[in-house]
Order: structure tokens, then sequence, then C-alpha cells
């Protein structure tokens, strides 16, 4: 994202978004931090380790609430994007319109890394951004983010991402997540592709959908977390500890919409 002030390192001071980011961009803050937050603030859905359950036991959901009690995140210096609830072909959805701006809502989760199973989601994309192009900080745009924050080890950052780290806390009250994984759909890229931030390596994009193919239809995803993550950073993950949905045109200044249906997190067995 753009911003007029600068670091010496040449990233833009706020950051993240800094969950936001990201916060992963990639707000990827989701009000959520890589480091232990005190127990008022873990308030979202938790679950604890089950014990073994019979081969044929439905999968267990982790409780998430509905989009209209997520926090509205908005980010420093930006124009927020719209976002509005509603029902829309069956679904209870969140529907988001940017025009030139760059926000999110998300909701604050704790899922142990033992009990991380999958996360089912979909969206309906009427059309792509033209000019974006999530590899380039300048067209870094996309009509829709799904975005998991996680804990991790942060005296493994590197210097650049501790002072950016820093930044972000300064900035936002909100330090950057340890690990900030999207789900996004690229104009271009294949599915599957990974793209790293091109602000920080902590924020990495899988792309689950390409080109205009889909496009004014509903799509509907269900992803492994654990081997979405460990393939984007090359590493097991940790807790999870945020979730949100992103649309922003910020970058290209642009006009986009969509609607995003129901997130639902489902335990490992």
């Amino acid at each position: 994202m753009k911003s007029s002030a600068t670091h010496p390192t040449g990233l833009p001071l706020r950051q993240w978004f800094a969950f936001c980011v990201a916060a992963a961009v990639l707000s990827q803050t989701l009000g959520c931090t890589s480091v232990s937050p005190p127990a008022s603030a873990l308030r979202g859905p938790s679950i604890a380790a089950a014990p073994a359950a019979a081969e044929s036991a439905p999968p267990l959901e982790i409780a998430t609430p509905s989009f209209d009690s997520w926090q509205h995140y908005q980010l420093p210096g930006k124009q927020a994007t719209e976002f509005s609830f509603a029902h829309k072909d069956g679904r209870m959805v969140a529907a988001a319109v940017a025009n030139a701006s760059a926000s999110m809502l998300r909701q604050p989760v704790r899922v142990e890394a033992a009990d991380l199973g999958k996360i089912q989601f979909s969206w309906l994309v009427p059309q792509l951004i033209e000019q974006a192009d999530m590899a380039v900080r300048q067209s870094d745009d996309s009509p829709v983010r799904v975005v998991l924050a996680f804990e991790g080890d942060r005296s493994k950052f590197s210097m650049k991402n501790a002072m950016l780290s820093e930044l972000s806390h300064a900035m936002t009250g909100e330090p950057l997540p340890y690990a900030t994984l999207m789900y996004v759909w690229c104009n271009k890229r294949a599915p599957g592709s990974v793209i790293i931030n091109p602000r920080t390596d902590r924020i990495r994009k899988i792309v689950v959908q390409s080109g205009a193919d889909g496009l004014s239809r509903w799509q509907d995803y269900e992803r492994n977390i654990r081997a979405d993550y460990e393939k984007a950073f090359g590493e097991a993950p940790g807790a999870l500890v945020g979730i949100g949905i992103m649309t922003d045109t910020d970058n290209t200044r642009t006009l986009t919409r969509a609607w995003y249906g129901q997130l639902h997190l489902i335990a490992a067995k």
C-alpha cells in the first residue's frame, strides 16, 4: 500500500496495515498480534485439543461469528472500503465496495497449531482489477482476500521486519503478526502460486483463482491451512490468532466490488 511518509528502509511508516496487513497485508493485523495477549483480548472463538473421535464422526467445526459482528479495521491514512451485510443467492454475505480505498473486516480467534485443519470460504467477483499486480508495491490491490494471522517466534524476524513491526506498533498500536497468509484471486498467476508481499516477506499470498474464468459466479473453496502455510512459509505454523477479509483498490485508484460468503474453520481430526 502507498504512503506519503517512508522510513529509511523505504517501507511505508504505517506499514501493514498492521494486521494490518496483513494485515498481510495485510491488516493483516486482524486485531491479533503474535505475542501472547492478555486473557481479555482473547474473546474470539477458540478450540482446545479434542479427544480422539470415532472414524465416522463428522468434522468438528470451530464456531466463527457472522460477519456483522466482526471488527471493521480502517487503515491509517486510507479511505475505508464500504462493507454491508445481507442475503444474496441464499447465502449470508458481506458485500465490499472499494473506491480507491482499503480496509478490512477481521475477527480474533484462537486455534492451536495441533488443531489446525481446514478453512472453507466463498466469494463472488464481478470483475478483476485490470491494473493490479500483487507482486508489485505500486499496484498491490485485489478484489478479494481471505486473511489468516499466525503466532510464531518473533525473534526470527530479520532486522527489516523487526523495525517494521516496531513502526506498525507505533502507528497502529499493533505489532506485525509473525506471519500472515492470504488467499487471493490473481489476474495472471496460476492457482497454487505463492506471492511474497512486496513490503515484507512475513505476508505471503496463495493464488486460488486466476484470470477471468469464474467471474460473476460463486466460487467455493476448502483449503488445508497447515499444508498451505507450510507451502508458503516453509515451516510449520503456530497458532491461528486472527481471520479477516479485505477488498482494496487504494493503489490502482479504481472501483471494485465483491461478495464474501461466511468463513468456516474445521478442526483437524
